[in-house]
């Protein structure tokens, strides 16, 4: 009896075979052939089947014992009428190039049909000539789903309109598509195998932190949104990036081994900032009206004006300065030669705590030519000052020469108005761990600007507070 007929996997091998040791070829044979994911079958030249693996057994139900020896698959895996067919085509492997693909129904041992495709080619003999076919399967859904897979692969990193990177367990990119390419600055090819953090400047290890997590834990049940700093030949871009990640496991192995991270992502950058520019203007206009409802209250309107500079500060600056003009309120700044500015109000530039009214001293405060507040006046207008990116030692130097509080780093004086008058400018100041003022603060700043004013005004039209 053939090894194939006793195992239903392997054609008869002698034991004085060159490079065989006794069964040891057909035993390795039959392992291979059984650990096929494939569902194989062979016959020989005349249609009589000789091999048939443990896939096929499962798809069909036909053991090998059953199948390997019968002439032809009429009768028992394919109905009658069709075999004639349907062997022929197979068969017809054994003389064209190549391989040849087809599509046709299985009978399964129950009675059932299964809709294979099947790829055969031609088995050729010590001489060259065809001996045999061999022909392998599997049922058309499972070849669909694998198609459907490579088929959504190629499509993910050629046509995706969201950035797809394949992370290696080194947390460096092993796959990149052309949307990623470009929002990391760079090509597909160049960014391959490079750590992340010579492609971002920052944000790298938040982005790591969540690969690491992916790679031992699983995906994350949501996406999540990071920041990042792009690395480009025209500077660094803030970005933030609405990501999700997959953990990658090998479906070769018996136990999940990762091969790394599907990370894809999206470019919410706009979309954030808006949410946060909206954010950040309900809660200043919310500051705004409880500013306003808290200095009704109060009967002294100098008291008034720091309640307006306490409920401005909040997410907004560090320090905060009033200071009037000295003489009275000036109609035309440019025809009143040189500005002198009294101290109002300002807030502790030690412990927070709320702005404090100076006294009644009226000392002129020593800002030396040129100074912010001064040119605020002469401009009628808010003004942005800052250190920029100076040492310590140099950004305290800046601070201190302009009678700022030491830790002072950005500036933005804003004109105080009221009646066609300047009486005086606010000074919002804040230090190293915040950004710089921009446009928008500066518009913030000016509608705080006019309710202090309204307040200072209204001392000077009521005189100090009467005592009780």
């Amino acid at each position: 009896m053939s090894a194939s007929r006793r195992s239903g996997t392997t054609d008869e091998l002698g034991p004085d075979e060159p490079g065989r040791d006794g069964a040891d070829g057909s035993d390795l044979l039959a392992a291979l052939l059984d650990g096929m994911d494939a569902a194989l079958c062979a016959f020989d030249a005349d249609g009589v089947v000789t091999h048939w693996n443990r896939e096929a057994e499962r798809i069909l139900g036909w053991s090998a014992d059953e199948a390997v020896g019968k002439r032809g698959l009429a009768g028992w895996a394919v109905r009658s009428a069709d075999a004639e067919e349907v062997e022929e085509r197979l068969l017809s492997a054994m003389h064209a190039p190549g391989r040849q693909v087809h599509e046709f129904a299985l009978l399964t041992k129950d009675g059932g049909r299964v809709l294979v495709r099947t790829q055969s080619a031609a088995v050729r003999g010590p001489d060259g000539k065809p001996a045999g076919v061999y022909c392998a399967f599997s049922e058309v859904h499972a070849q669909i789903d694998l198609e459907r897979s490579i088929a959504l692969s190629e499509a993910l990193f050629e046509d995706a309109g969201w950035g797809v990177v394949l992370v290696d367990v080194d947390l460096r990119p092993a796959v990149v598509n052309a949307h990623a390419a470009r929002a990391l600055g760079t090509g597909r090819t160049s960014v391959l195998g490079r750590p992340l953090g010579e492609l971002l400047s920052q944000g790298v290890e938040e982005l790591e932190s969540a690969l690491q997590h992916v790679l031992a834990e699983g995906a994350p049940p949501a996406p999540a949104e990071v920041w990042v700093s792009v690395r480009t030949p025209e500077g660094e871009r803030r970005r933030c990036w609405r990501s999700g990640f997959l953990r990658l496991a090998s479906p070769l192995a018996e136990e999940p081994v990762p091969l790394g991270v599907g990370w894809l992502f999206q470019d919410v950058t706009e979309f954030k900032q808006n949410e946060q520019e909206a954010s950040l203007l309900r809660f200043r206009t919310q500051q705004l009206h409880r500013a306003a409802r808290a200095a009704a209250e109060c009967e002294d309107p100098a008291e008034a004006a720091t309640v307006h500079l306490d409920f401005a500060l909040a997410g907004f600056a560090d320090h905060a300065l009033i200071d009037r003009v000295a003489g009275g309120a000036l109609t035309d700044p440019e025809a009143a030669g040189p500005v002198r500015l009294v101290r109002v109000a300002a807030t502790p530039s030690g412990a927070p705590g709320p702005s404090r009214l100076a006294g009644p001293a009226g000392l002129p405060v020593r800002y030396p030519e040129g100074h912010p507040a001064l040119q605020c006046v002469e401009r009628t207008g808010a003004l942005r000052a800052s250190a920029g990116a100076a040492s310590a030692e140099r950004a305290r130097e800046w601070a201190l020469a302009r009678q700022w509080p030491p830790d002072a780093v950005h500036a933005l004086c804003a004109v105080l108005r009221s009646r066609g008058r300047t009486l005086g400018v606010v000074t919002f100041l804040r230090g190293a761990g915040r950004s710089a003022f921009e446009r928008s603060d500066a518009m913030y700043a000016e509608d705080v600007a006019v309710r202090i004013a309204t307040a200072l005004d209204l001392v000077d039209l009521t005189g100090p507070p009467a005592d009780g």
